[in-house]
């Protein structure tokens, strides 16, 4: 391993490594937005990445490695050695944005990876942080890629016509000059499959599967935190026993359930049945915070002639709300996305809920860019939710994970 820690080996290694990525994750984005065709090239990788781990050893400001880097990568695109082969009636523009491209993704981190590495050997730590840098740089392109590519195919193909699909099922570009005639198949959603009425019903059972959750899991998770009681141990261990059995394995009994007792097809039933899968995770997120808060502050509550339920109520959750903000978003989500129940259980139109009403968009005799577009309207609700109240959520999860 001690080979490896020297900066004319390293930095040459990560340079080509990371060009290799940087050309295929360029190389997809300018396809996709283009409706060209891009694709890495393996040779021109090798050399532009060893050059880049070379050149950012000496070349410490940034933005002239990219400088440098642009213009041999457009000069290459047109050869057969290009890091981005460009389709070959391809215009100037088009092997501009592959060439600049590729080098803004290739430069300036690599200039970042090799930050603070001498020319030369390295120590241990120096080799740890560059590769951990690359590493990281690595994590966020693959994670960010496996998220917005399907999110990307997804709006454009809901933008398109039939007749653009059937023409080219392939070509994810949009023709802006359709103007608001793009949103077609949303108004359409709307207008002719009842999609409003999906919306509003996952929506309220979403909300009354967080009410319902909460008012069972704060006294559940409070009495594990607080209260001593013969088998506390035991209970609080196994608070998340049930997610070991699939809810595949459920679902039969739970359809005979609810057909002998009058409960499916109807919404009663959903309502029932969704707190069942949020309340055990609901529990064991609030009783980790609920320990980390001191006891000190109920006790002094005690002694001043609060009782044990107004204790709760005044003093212990109001420092829990960041918990109960993250708890209740979680159960939001996962009663909003939930599908398996949904599509069991509920069969009538008017009871759909988003989900159930998208699987059934999922039909020969329905334009694709229908389901596309119910997908989009699934997704971007939620996601705004996430991100307006993620603060709150990443303060809730790691709220009670340390004590004092």
């Amino acid at each position: 391993m001690k080979v490896f820690w020297n900066s004319f080996i390293t930095g040459p290694l990560l340079g080509v490594f990371w060009a290799l990525i940087v050309a295929t994750a360029v190389a997809v984005l300018l396809s996709f937005v283009t409706g060209a065709a891009f694709r890495p090239g393996l040779s021109g990788c090798l050399i532009l990445g060893a050059l880049a781990g070379l050149a950012a050893l000496e070349i410490r400001a940034g933005w002239m490695l990219v400088a440098g880097l642009s213009a041999l990568a457009v000069a290459l695109s047109y050869t057969g050695i290009s890091p981005i082969h460009v389709s070959g009636d391809a215009d100037l523009g088009a092997h501009l944005m592959a060439g600049i491209g590729f080098a803004l993704a290739l430069g300036w981190p690599m200039s970042v990876i090799l930050h603070g590495c001498p020319r030369g050997p390295l120590t241990r730590h120096e080799w740890e942080e560059a590769v951990i840098r690359f590493l990281t740089g690595f994590g966020y392109i693959f994670f960010t890629a496996a998220v917005a590519i399907p999110f990307y195919v997804m709006v454009m193909t809901s933008l398109k016509t039939q007749g653009e699909l059937i023409a080219n099922p392939l070509d994810f570009t949009i023709d802006l000059s359709r103007g608001w005639e793009l949103f077609r198949s949303y108004d359409e959603l709307f207008r002719n499959f009842n999609f409003g009425s999906y919306l509003w019903t996952s929506f309220y059972i979403s909300i009354l599967t967080v009410l319902i959750t909460l008012a069972f899991s704060i006294p559940g998770a409070y009495a594990v935190a607080r209260l001593r009681f013969k088998g506390q141990k035991a209970l609080s261990r196994s608070i998340l026993l049930i997610y070991m059995v699939p809810m595949i394995v459920l679902a039969l009994p739970i359809y005979i359930a609810f057909s002998m007792t009058g409960l499916r097809n109807s919404i009663a039933g959903i309502v029932m049945i969704y707190p069942v899968t949020t309340i055990p995770v609901a529990l064991y997120m609030l009783q980790g915070y609920f320990r980390g808060l001191p006891a000190e502050v109920e006790e002094a509550g005690l002694m001043d002639g609060l009782s044990r339920l107004q204790v709760i109520w005044k003093i212990t959750l109001p420092l829990s709300l960041p918990a109960l903000a993250s708890v209740s978003l979680y159960v939001f989500m996962i009663a909003w996305n939930e599908f398996l129940l949904a599509f069991m259980l509920l069969d009538d139109p008017s009871k759909f809920t988003l989900t159930r009403g998208i699987a059934s968009l999922n039909s020969s005799e329905i334009p694709r860019q229908h389901l596309m577009a119910g997908a989009v309207i699934a997704t971007v609700p939620v996601m705004a939710l996430f991100l307006g109240l993620e603060k709150f959520m990443t303060r809730g999860l790691t709220a009670g994970s340390v004590k004092g």
